[in-house]
């Protein structure tokens, strides 16, 4: 487990989701965003669990540790004296955990061998072909749980286990159906704790307990993915966040005399490798100079590509967060300045506005 100094406590817990539910198109660094965001509450005291659903233990390679399991292990300690514990949520264990729940204890304690036999009769298999929606059901009732639980075992008493669940959630192309579980929970059994469990999941998930976060590039494709999954959660009723735009540009070095300054520079760098500033040194510097000053439009053009695609991503309704682009990917170290940064400046919660304000990100 990683500890790490230099941020402090920050927000308002009182006003902040206790859920926070982070999708993104493919590639976009939703699993990023969602441990660095982990990491950023953590940094402000609070206990905070990662939980991943996908199979891909993509928390545990950002990390650097080892395959989550199914239960909850200590990850990292935050600046503020937080943690971060992490959870693979895997089906065939929440089908062993789901019968045990709804059939009255069923498998007396013998969890370990049932989940062999369902995994040897494909049970898992069978159930997403004969009710797909259930797999999500049982994934995301999982999660409700770890955010319902108390300290006391009794969810109208005791302090909460955790102050805060990150879910890193399926992409956008299914974000909506996942979340949207009471329908699935209902068509499977019309009353008795099964319905009683999908109306207190669906509550939670459409309440200011909730905020789902929306991570892309500022790119045309992931914005365009972002604006019709803003559409369809909202349909749904489900409570928006904010929008992440992960990997955004540094505005280019701006002129001015900035490359007048930096051929001088160069030219005096050189001065005692060759020794005159009108011959091989000076053509030297001014080829060095000329490539860096066409890289410098290159980047500019990009740099105005982005502004024009972030401006869009604002069409969803929603407060955009911008994230700086690390040049060299994201490492440990680059994902505890990620942190940083979020720390900094917390995601916007669901009742939260939009509002114009300048970039917050910068390049690394």
């Amino acid at each position: 487990m990683s500890a790490r100094t230099g941020a402090g406590p920050g927000a308002d817990r009182a006003a902040a989701p206790r859920l926070h539910v982070v999708t993104g198109k493919g590639g976009t660094g939703k699993t990023t965003v969602a441990v660095a965001l982990a990491l950023s509450l953590a940094d402000e005291g609070r206990r905070v669990l990662v939980c991943e659903v996908e199979g891909r233990q993509g928390v545990s390679r950002l990390l650097g540790t080892e395959a989550l399991p199914y239960e909850e292990v200590e990850l990292a300690e935050g600046a503020g004296g937080g943690q971060v514990v992490g959870l693979a949520v895997e089906p065939r264990a929440a089908l062993v955990d789901y019968l045990d729940t709804f059939h009255g204890g069923v498998l007396g304690g013998r969890g370990g061998r049932v989940s062999t036999v369902l995994d040897r009769a494909g049970a898992v298999e069978f159930i997403a072909d004969v009710a797909p929606g259930l797999r999500d059901v049982l994934l995301v009732g999982k999660v409700y749980e770890a955010v319902r639980r108390t300290t006391t075992g009794r969810s109208d008493g005791g302090d909460p286990v955790y102050d805060a669940v990150v879910l890193d959630a399926p992409p956008t192309g299914r974000i909506t159906r996942f979340l949207g579980i009471g329908d699935e929970l209902a068509q499977l059994a019309a009353g008795g704790p099964i319905a009683a469990r999908a109306a207190s999941v669906a509550a939670l998930l459409r309440s200011e307990q909730t905020a789902v976060h929306l991570v892309c590039l500022p790119e045309e494709l992931p914005v365009t993915e972002t604006l019709e999954a803003a559409a369809e959660l909202r349909a749904a009723d489900l409570p928006l966040g904010a929008v992440v735009a992960n990997r955004v540009l540094a505005a280019p070095a701006a002129g001015g005399g900035g490359e007048a300054r930096v051929r001088t520079a160069l030219r005096r760098a050189l001065e005692g490798t060759h020794g005159d500033d009108d011959g091989d040194g000076g053509r030297d510097v001014d080829a060095l100079v000329a490539a860096l000053e066409t890289q410098n439009r290159v980047r500019a053009g990009r740099v105005a590509e982005q502004r024009r695609w972030l401006e869009a991503a604002g069409g969803t309704g929603r407060p955009v967060r911008e994230l700086p682009d690390l040049p060299g990917g994201v490492d440990l170290e680059g994902l505890y300045r990620l942190a940083d940064d979020l720390a900094a400046s917390p995601l916007p919660t669901p009742r939260d506005r939009p509002a114009a304000a300048a970039p917050t990100g910068g390049a690394a």
